[in-house]
Formats: structure tokens, C-alpha cells, sequence
């Protein structure tokens, strides 16, 4: 199991969960270069929470041969999560740098 250093936040996750460090635009979930929307015969939700030190991000999903959809922001420490079905990603854009911590379940 992977604890982010950010504390009481995710030390109630007891599932396995990963960190990306954003820095520009990053895929939390997914590429631009997948070229078919993913199904799941289960819904899958990514939940996700921004750094307590680190910047505000933007966030969004991407259908495959599709625009960016822009989301909305989140601050410091402020969790989001979203289903996962027919996407192919789910980015984050931060303009100086944060660490936002995910979980698939």
C-alpha cells in the first residue's frame, strides 16, 4: 500500500492508490493516445485529492477523438471523484507543480 505523505486524508485509503506529480498537464487516468472510449461492465470511479501544500489544479475528462472537457479547479487539499466509463482520460493542469493522489475503486 502506497500512504501519501499528506497525512489524515489518505491514511483512511486502505486500497492501493498512486501519486502523480502535475506539472503542466498530466494524465491521472488514461492518454490522448488511446483511441476508443474504455467501458466497464462495473462502474469504476477515480477519486482524487490535491496536495495540502501544494498549487490549485484543473482537472477534466477526454473522450477518445474528442476535445479536453474542463471540470473545474481544485485547491489545496480538496478531493473530486469521477466515473470512469466511456472516457479514454482524466487530466490535471497546474501551472507551478502539486502531487494529487488517486484511487480507483
Amino acid at each position: 500500500m502506497n500512504l501519501s505523505r499528506q497525512g489524515t486524508g489518505y491514511g483512511r485509503w486502505f486500497e492501493p492508490n498512486y501519486e502523480i506529480k502535475v506539472r503542466g498537464t498530466m494524465f491521472l487516468w488514461g492518454s490522448a493516445g488511446i483511441k476508443a472510449n474504455i467501458a466497464f461492465d462495473k462502474q469504476l470511479v477515480l477519486h482524487f485529492q490535491n496536495d495540502l501544500f501544494g498549487e490549485a489544479i484543473t482537472f477534466g475528462t477526454l473522450k477518445a477523438g474528442g476535445e479536453p472537457e474542463t471540470i473545474g479547479t481544485l485547491q489545496r487539499g480538496e478531493f473530486v471523484s469521477i466515473p470512469l466509463n466511456d472516457l479514454s482520460g482524466v487530466f490535471a493542469t497546474c501551472e507551478q507543480e502539486s502531487i494529487v493522489c488517486c484511487l480507483i475503486k
